[in-house]
């Protein structure tokens, strides 16, 4: 399924017959189970500051937001919160910020560490766009993963978007694969109906997905936030695009779908996001529909509300046990399981090889 054309592609990305739909998710379906198996992996994830430097347009914690309360977490609750994903079986954790420098380099490694010593879990770090030296330097003091989402391979669209930093211009994709060459697993994804995108937009963002030979594919739909630039005078500044992706449900669920065709072995998950929009079984239909991974918040609930990138984001008041329980109960009821160990994708790629030379 990996050549998938991209004339397919679109087709696929424009279809809204249900019946010709549920091929699409059985393929897709049939394709994770394959190549990944049944196994639901769980990335805990910690929500270490909402501190940020950059002014993406869409973000609810971009730095113009004076009233927004910031907040740091101490290196012992991160300590904690992943001693506690250790408890519930999880093979990762996810450690994830805004583009905060007062998480230095030297902060961040010992955190990793220290997470490493305390508890063997994987890492992943997902702390926007760093120096090479800081990205070596985590990578040395034992960080697994590296999550930054390009949000759309639409260079002119993510321009208007995604702000550069002074006079540091933000390639992410040339960033994904320098951190590749460092060593890391790599994990990118978008945003489905930012206002402006098109189909062909969508089909340039999957064919990039197979081109980076992604390990974690992360994708949402677009949810508005009021407090932002693009969320206030959208209509107004995208009125010229005569072929605009809607956003919401479907769309993302295509999205995942065609994701796991173009990158079969890649992890892909049922994002909060999904159970933003459909509370009742948003993150189920991901997860029949592609997906394999879900990243239960382990973030303290006196911080999680700060953490809006978008709003009215799901499970901003549960505890980690639970969300856990919660989750564990989602995975069981659509005949899955939870999965065991880091369920690291760059290892099913070297054993795919080991078995076809």
């Amino acid at each position: 399924m990996a050549d998938i054309t991209p004339a397919e592609l679109e087709r696929w990305l424009r279809c809204t017959d249900d019946s010709q739909l549920a091929e699409l998710w059985e393929r897709a379906d049939r394709v994770r189970r394959d190549t990944v198996g049944d196994e639901i992996h769980l990335r805990g994830l910690i929500e270490l500051s909402n501190h940020c430097v950059r002014s993406c347009a869409y973000c609810g914690i971009a730095k113009e937001h004076t009233a927004l309360t910031r907040y740091r977490m101490g290196a012992d609750e991160v300590v904690e919160c992943a001693r506690q994903a250790q408890s519930f079986g999880y093979g990762t954790v996810v450690m994830q910020a805004g583009e905060d420098y007062g998480l230095t380099r030297e902060l961040v490694a010992g955190l990793v560490a220290a997470v490493k010593r305390e508890t063997g879990l994987a890492v992943t770090l997902s702390l926007g766009e760093r120096p090479d030296d800081d990205l070596a330097a985590w990578k040395a003091a034992g960080a697994d993963r590296y999550l930054m989402r390009f949000e759309t391979s639409n260079r002119e669209l993510y321009k208007r978007i995604h702000p550069d930093l002074g006079r540091r211009l933000s390639d992410r994709i040339s960033q994904l694969q320098r951190m590749r060459a460092l060593g890391y697993e790599i994990g990118s994804g978008v945003m489905v109906g930012i206002p402006g995108q098109t189909y062909a937009d969508l089909v340039g963002d999957l064919l990039t997905f197979r081109e980076l030979d992604l390990d974690m594919i992360g994708i949402g739909p677009y949810l508005p936030h009021p407090e932002t630039p693009l969320g206030r005078e959208a209509v107004a500044i995208f009125t010229d695009t005569p072929d605009q992706v809607p956003t919401g449900e479907l769309m993302t669920y295509k999205m995942v779908a065609l994701a796991r065709l173009c990158c079969p072995q890649a992890n892909i998950p049922a994002t909060t996001a999904l159970a933003t929009i459909n509370k009742k079984d948003g993150r189920e239909l991901g997860l029949q529909r592609g997906g394999n991974i879900v990243m239960p918040n382990l973030t303290p609930i006196k911080y999680r509300a700060l953490y809006q990138i978008y709003p009215s984001k799901a499970c901003i008041d549960e505890t980690g046990e639970q969300c856990n329980a919660c989750l564990d109960g989602r995975i069981r009821s659509i005949g899955r399981l939870p999965g065991s160990g880091a369920g690291s994708a760059l290892d099913r790629k070297l054993q795919t090889q080991g078995t076809n030379p």
